[in-house]
């Protein structure tokens, strides 16, 4: 029998030892394979996270550069507060962003407990079967007969 030397952490602890039994050498294997994955799954999350906040400030600083470009007066004009108008263009906007984005979240919210409720599930496995049963399959590979047929909603929408 070959022995494999490895490392297991139990919590705060590491414990270098030799794992003789096949079924424990694959357990061991596949708990690296999982952090890695979750590991894995972090850093995409960072990178797509990342990459869209990259994209929104660039079409933000656009579209105010644009502005600014377009029409120098109108855009000064709004960036300070007058006598005839005591509240900044900009503030304004940052306020309504501020209730638009509050109002936002919360119909969704509000939305996606009522759909919750209504099918009566009480966790993600359940919501999603239930999400599976009711909604049509989407065929993944289209096969050749189907597709000399001509196009019609009622093939697509048809009940499983």
């Amino acid at each position: 029998m070959a022995s494999d030397k490895s490392t297991v952490i139990l919590g705060e602890i590491k414990c270098g030892c030799v794992l003789r039994d096949p079924v424990l050498q694959a357990h061991s294997e596949a708990l690296g394979s999982t952090t890695e994955r979750k590991v894995q799954l972090i850093k995409g999350g960072l990178f797509l996270g990342s990459v869209t906040t990259a994209g929104m400030l660039a079409g933000f600083g656009t579209t105010l550069a644009m502005a600014k470009k377009k029409n120098p007066g109108w855009f000064n004009k709004g960036m300070n507060a007058t006598v005839t108008v005591p509240e900044s263009g900009a503030s304004l906007a940052l306020r309504a962003l501020g209730w638009g984005s509050l109002y936002a979240w919360c119909g969704v919210g509000l939305l996606s407990l009522m759909i919750w409720k209504v099918l009566g599930v009480h966790s993600l496995k359940e919501f999603r079967a239930k999400m599976q049963s009711v909604s049509p399959e989407i065929p993944k590979n289209m096969d050749t007969s189907q597709t000399t047929e001509q196009f019609s909603w009622e093939n697509l929408f048809k009940s499983k």
